[in-house]
């Protein structure tokens, strides 16, 4: 029996390693070359960074202890410093209502402000994004009239939400009104995308079972694609809000509100223990989010949230061995554990 046809295939595939090495070598090259001439070219100083560190870790030591004087408006009117308004301002909640009420900036109404400009510009983006998104398949719209909506998805994904709040000075300046509409335009772009990828993958049966009803085109598209991933589609809201939440901070910074407005505000003062009070909060807002939108996202996934609720979600983050990806099913199972580093 002739061994040649072996011994070409065995050298065909020593020949696409050998490729595939020389590839990845010439990969990393490009790469370290493009970083060091890019450092050079962004005048990235090393040496200038080095002689800074001790500047950087005395500016850091000014921000201990945080201050939280400015938490509600009964700890500023009390002038209830550090660490002790928080527990100042729980034994009296009706101060909640009554900051909120009051046209002062402190840190609950600037976050309370951020949780709404996040939620809002997810609502208002919601339905637009839905219909860019859905009309962005080819499985609704034909070839290439569905690139008439994907481009329009990329183009306001092109354009961060930084940005869309400038262009949006018509409007007025940068204002808690233009960051609702600067975060809706960018979650058209992000959140029609993502639908459109959903409805890409959507299976063929159910939509030929709902064709061989006599169902028209838009009974079609609701009971046979929409229905298969409208979890996913939940589920991307979601994250999609996390992402918004911290846009809100971020366009606060540049006079829309918020705790990004707070913190700019008191860094210009040099009221550091005050600017690191906004960072802890930024904290707290996010990881709450992120809590909450977790826990909805695993209670649509099955099998995935028995067993489980917010207060084991608070109580996992203790947990050293879930940072690590160890649980009590990985070490019993070690082949799920093996699947699950796989995906």
């Amino acid at each position: 029996m002739s061994t040649e046809p072996i011994t070409a295939q065995l050298n065909s595939l020593r020949r696409t390693r050998r490729a595939r090495q020389v590839g990845t070598l010439l990969l990393i090259l490009g790469i370290v070359v493009v970083t060091y001439l890019g450092l050079g070219f962004v005048q990235f100083d090393i040496g200038e960074i080095q002689s800074g560190v001790p500047a950087f870790i005395e500016f850091i030591f000014a921000f201990f202890p945080p201050n939280f004087e400015s938490l509600t408006l009964y700890t500023k009117n009390n002038a209830i410093t550090g660490l002790s308004a928080i527990g100042a301002s729980l034994a009296t909640p009706g101060t909640f209502v009554e900051t909120l009420a009051s046209p002062r900036l402190t840190l609950v109404k600037a976050a309370v402000v951020t949780l709404l400009l996040g939620f809002l510009g997810t609502v208002l983006g919601f339905l637009p994004a839905l219909v860019l998104g859905v009309l962005g398949s080819e499985q609704v719209t034909p070839f290439p009239f569905n690139f008439i909506f994907r481009g329009t998805m990329s183009a306001i994904r092109a354009i961060p939400a930084i940005v869309w709040i400038f262009l949006f000075i018509p409007f007025g300046p940068p204002s808690q009104a233009t960051a609702v509409l600067a975060i809706a335009t960018d979650t058209i772009g992000n959140l029609g995308r993502l639908f459109t990828d959903e409805l890409e993958e959507v299976e063929e049966g159910p939509i030929e079972a709902i064709q061989s009803t006599g169902a028209s085109r838009t009974q079609t598209v609701g009971f046979g694609m929409l229905s298969q991933v409208s979890r996913s589609f939940i589920a991307w809201t979601l994250y999609i809000l996390e992402i918004n939440t911290r846009i809100a901070i971020s366009l606060g910074v540049v006079g829309a509100g918020g705790l990004g407005l707070y913190i700019r505000n008191q860094q210009d003062l040099l009221q550091f223990q005050n600017t690191a009070a906004g960072i802890v909060m930024v904290f707290i807002v996010v990881l709450s989010i992120e809590l909450l939108s977790s826990r909805i996202r695993a209670r649509l996934r099955p099998g995935e949230h028995e067993s489980k609720g917010f207060v084991e979600g608070l109580r996992d983050l203790l947990n050293a061995e879930k940072w690590i990806g160890r649980t009590e099913k990985n070490r019993s199972h070690p082949a799920a554990s093996g699947r699950s580093r796989r995906r």
